[in-house]
Formats: structure tokens, sequence, C-alpha cells
């Protein structure tokens, strides 16, 4: 067999929807707009969170900390698609290109164990009251979360890394609008069964999982407040808990299906229709859900809302 003569790549050329003009003009405002108000949305829960002493509990650095990623994800890929979507030179450096992958994959595998980890905290407040400030200190808080991103990082860096050093023999069009892992295998033209490998073991740990755990949370949570006779207490619990699941099955269910679906060689404009919705949509929608649904959240934001007018 002849060996495959490799070609170095320099940049890549991002496909995306260059192919429908019209829907580039489309998704440009609208994707604008869904930026903006993930970036402020994000940005307000992380602020509360920190500027207010009644929300420094578990919970919430648990929901300030997603709000980070979410802002942290979007921020990976989102202002360089809106770049592309109105120029016609859509190409991104191979260590541009490397560093996006990077950061999206570990970005969004932490949220995956981030989730998992605040259904044990709400698993903790609710079933485990008595015990739940010892259980869940503020260190325990650092340590879950800065071991779900160091994890998450060197996972990503070790995909990225297997990836990126296979040939790719001058192929350079990533039909995609961002560096996605997927995308890129696809132009390899060496053997991507080590990096396929990883990718798989790594989907199943980060997503059938922690949602099974967090299932599982939920059924008991479920279980303990049905056994609590306190009507403001059930309602405080489900509302509580009816916030998490909608992020977490908006969250599970679309990303779910673009990693674990069958495989197809063709890219079909509609996968990359639904990545924009699962990657901007949900992370838009997280503030909006966890604070319209929180009375504490709303609370602390009409007070600090109420000083900043007063200092005027």
């Amino acid at each position: 067999m002849e060996p495959l003569k490799r070609t170095e790549v320099s940049e890549f050329f991002l496909k995306g929807f260059s192919g429908y003009p019209a829907l580039e003009h489309l998704l440009f405002p609208l994707c604008s707009v869904m930026y903006l108000v993930t970036f402020l949305g994000n940005t307000a829960i992380v602020a509360l969170s920190v500027l207010d002493v009644h929300l420094h509990t578990p919970m919430y650095f648990f929901l300030g900390n997603l709000s980070t990623l979410d802002i942290c994800y979007t921020s990976t890929f989102v202002p360089l698609m809106l770049v592309h979507l109105l120029s016609s030179w859509k190409t991104i450096s191979f260590t541009g290109c490397a560093i996006q992958m990077c950061l999206s994959l570990s970005t969004g595998s932490t949220e995956c164990l981030l989730l998992a980890i605040t259904a044990y905290d709400h698993y903790l407040a609710i079933c485990q009251p008595l015990s739940y400030r010892m259980l869940m200190s503020h260190r325990l808080c650092v340590l879950l979360t800065g071991a779900a991103c160091v994890l998450c990082l060197l996972k990503s860096v070790t995909e990225m890394v297997i990836s990126m050093r296979l040939p790719f023999c001058g192929h350079h069009v990533v039909s995609h609008f961002t560096c996605k892992i997927l995308a890129v295998l696809k132009l390899a033209c060496g053997n991507t069964s080590v990096s396929e490998a990883f990718l798989l073991v790594g989907s199943i740990l980060l997503l059938p999982v922690p949602l099974a755990f967090i299932c599982l949370s939920c059924l008991l949570i479920l279980a303990t407040i049905l056994r609590v006779p306190s009507a403001a207490r059930h309602c405080k619990a489900f509302s509580t808990c009816l916030a998490h699941l909608a992020v977490v099955l908006l969250f599970y269910s679309t990303i779910i299906f673009m990693y674990l679906k069958p495989k197809s060689k063709e890219a079909h404009i509609s996968d990359e229709v639904f990545t924009v919705l699962y990657a901007m949509v949900t992370t838009m929608l997280n503030p909006i859900i966890y604070s319209l649904g929180n009375k504490e959240v709303k609370e602390v934001a009409r007070k600090l809302w109420g000083r900043i007018r007063a200092s005027r």
C-alpha cells in the first residue's frame, strides 16, 4: 500500500452557509441578537451571584459558573461566525482552528459535568437539608468545579492533538461554520479510528452517564418532596427542579442528537442549523429559565436596580 503523502495545511476554509446567501442574511441579525442576549443575560446572572451576599450559596455558585461557561462557549465561535456571515473570505488558521476546537470541546464538556454536579447539589439541599451546609461546603464546591474544568480541558486537549496530527493531504474545506471536531475529522486522509474511539468514550462518559445521574437525582427529589406536607416547600422545590430539568433536557437532547446520531459522510445544512440552535438558543435561554422561575434572583435584581437608580 502506497504511503499517504502529507501536505501541510496552513488554514481551513469554513464553508458554513456560503451556499445559501439568503440564509446568511437572515442568520446575521438573528445570531447577533441571540449572542447579545446570551452575553448580557449570563453576565447579569454572574454579577448578581457575586454582588449580593444572599446569593453566596452553593446553588448560585454553580449557576454563576454555568453562566460563565455559556459566555465562554458561545464566544469561541459566534464572533468569528458573524464576521464570516458578512464576508466571502471564510478562513481560519490551522492554529486558530485547533484552539477553537479545544475551547469549544472543553467548555461544552465542563457544562455537562457541572449540570450533574448542580443536580447533586439540589439533591442534598432538598433530601439532606440538616446536613447540607456541612456536606456542600464552599471548599467542596470549588473542588468539584475545578476538577470538572481540569478533567475536561485535559480530555479536550488530548482529542484536539490526536485529531490535528492526522494527515489532511491538502483537504482544507470544513463543511461547517466552526472547527467542530467531527467536521474536521472528515477531512483527514489517515486512520481516524483512535480519534473516533476517544470521542465515543468521551461522549458516553459525558452525555448518557451524567444525564442518568441527573434523572436519578430528580426522582429522589420528587420522592422526598412528596413525603413532605408543606405546600410552600413543595412549590419552591418543584420550581428549582423544573428550571434545572428544563435546562438539562434542552441541552442534552440536542447535543446527544449531534454527537451520538448515526454517522453520515454527507454534510447537511440542517445539521449546521441544528448546531446553531443547540449552541445559541440553549445558552440564551439558560439565564431566562433560571431567573424567571426564581424569586430570589428576581428580588435581588430588583433591589440592585433600585440602588442604581437611587444613586443617580
